[in-house]
């Protein structure tokens, strides 16, 4: 902006339009940030929703006494 100004006051014409350049530029990087903000915020709650997920089934995948469930049990359920 310092030099659309500097440009501006010398009555070029390159001013001008270096300004709108420079004033597009910044709208669409704040667009871009703004995106990237939204998508880290989803994979945020992606992220702990699957951990949650993945804690309810280690814990449905446990025998009684707390020992994992067999192989063959497993094998089971994809049959």
């Amino acid at each position: 902006m310092q030099a659309a100004a500097e440009l501006k006051s010398h009555h070029f014409s390159m001013g001008s339009a270096l300004e709108t350049t420079v004033s597009v530029w910044t709208t669409q990087v704040k667009a871009v940030l703004q995106a990237l903000a939204h998508i880290s915020n989803h994979l945020d709650y992606s992220k702990k929703t699957h951990a949650h997920d993945d804690a309810k089934i280690a814990a449905d995948m446990r025998c009684r006494d707390g020992s994992p469930v067999p192989v063959s049990v497993l094998s089971s359920y994809f049959k």
